[in-house]
C-alpha cells in the first residue's frame, strides 16, 4: 500500500550532475543545460518535454551517465520498463558506483515482478558507503525479501530503513507485513501503530486507516490485495 509512494520519492530525487571531462567547454556547457532543463521537466510531470531534453544531451554525449539516467526515468514514468533497464544498466556500466541508478534499476525490477534481479541491484546501490538516500534501498530491498518469502531477511532490512529515517512511515508498514507472515501478531500490531503515528495521511487514526482499506480493496489486485487483506487482518490483533 504505502510501497508506491516511496518508489515515487525515489525516481524524483536529484540527480547530480557531472560532466565529461573529454568534451569541449562549450558543448558540455550545452550538454549540462539540456540535463537541467530535463530535471526540471522531469519534476514537473512533463514527460515528453524532459525526454526530448535529455536526448539533446545524449546527442553531445552519449556516455553521460547523468543524462542515462534521466532517460530511464523517463521510460520508467512512461511505464516502458525493458528501455527503463536499458538506459539504468548503462549508466551503471559508465560509474559502477553508481547507487542511484542502481536503486531505480532495482524499483524497475519490482515493478515487472522480478524480485531477485531487485535484491541484487539494491545490494549494489548500498554497498557504495556514500550513498546519500540509504533508507530508500534498504526499504525497497526489504519489499523486495518479502516478496521473495524470505521474512526475516525482509525484518532485517526495513529496519535498517528505520534507523536512517525514523520518521518515515513505509518500512513500519513493511515491518508489519512480515512481522505478521511470522506470526508474531503482537510485534505486527505494535508496528503498525507506529505507522499510522509516523504517517501524515492519518496521525494515528486507525479508523480511517480501515475505511481506506476498505474502500480501496474491491479494486485492489494481486499484491495490492494481498497486502490490503493482510494490513485489515493486522489491524484485528
Amino acid at each position: 500500500m504505502r510501497q508506491k509512494i516511496s518508489v515515487l520519492f525515489i525516481l524524483f530525487s536529484l540527480l547530480f550532475l557531472t560532466g565529461c571531462a573529454t568534451l569541449p567547454t562549450e558543448q558540455q556547457k550545452e550538454a549540462d543545460f539540456h540535463k537541467k532543463m530535463g530535471i526540471a521537466y522531469l519534476n514537473e510531470g512533463n514527460l515528453q518535454m524532459a525526454f526530448i531534453e535529455f536526448q539533446k544531451a545524449y546527442q553531445i554525449d552519449p556516455d553521460d551517465k547523468e543524462t542515462l539516467h534521466g532517460i530511464g526515468l523517463v521510460h520508467f514514468q512512461l511505464e516502458e520498463f525493458e528501455k527503463a533497464k536499458e538506459n539504468f544498466l548503462k549508466a551503471v556500466s559508465i560509474d559502477p558506483e553508481f547507487s542511484e541508478a542502481y536503486n531505480n534499476l532495482g524499483v524497475t525490477y519490482m515493478r515487472t515482478g522480478q524480485w531477485q534481479s531487485a535484491v541484487e541491484a539494491f545490494k549494489k546501490a548500498l554497498s557504495n558507503p556514500l550513498y546519500r538516500t540509504p533508507e530508500k534501498a534498504f526499504y525497497s530491498l526489504g519489499m523486495s525479501y518479502y516478496r521473495l518469502g524470505q521474512y526475516n531477511l525482509a525484518i532485517d532490512a526495513f529496519k535498517d530503513a528505520i534507523k536512517r529515517d525514523t520518521l518515515s512511515p513505509s518500512p513500519y508498514y513493511g515491518l508489519a507485513l512480515a512481522y505478521n507472515k511470522l506470526g508474531r501478531y503482537g510485534d505486527a500490531a505494535a508496528v503498525i501503530s507506529k505507522a499510522l503515528e509516523t504517517d501524515q495521511n492519518y496521525k494515528g487514526d486507525r479508523t480511517k486507516f480501515i475505511e481506506d482499506l476498505k474502500q480501496k480493496l474491491p479494486f485492489a489486485k494481486g499484491e495490492d490485495e494481498k497486502d490490503s487483506n493482510d494490513y485489515l487482518e493486522i489491524m484485528r490483533y
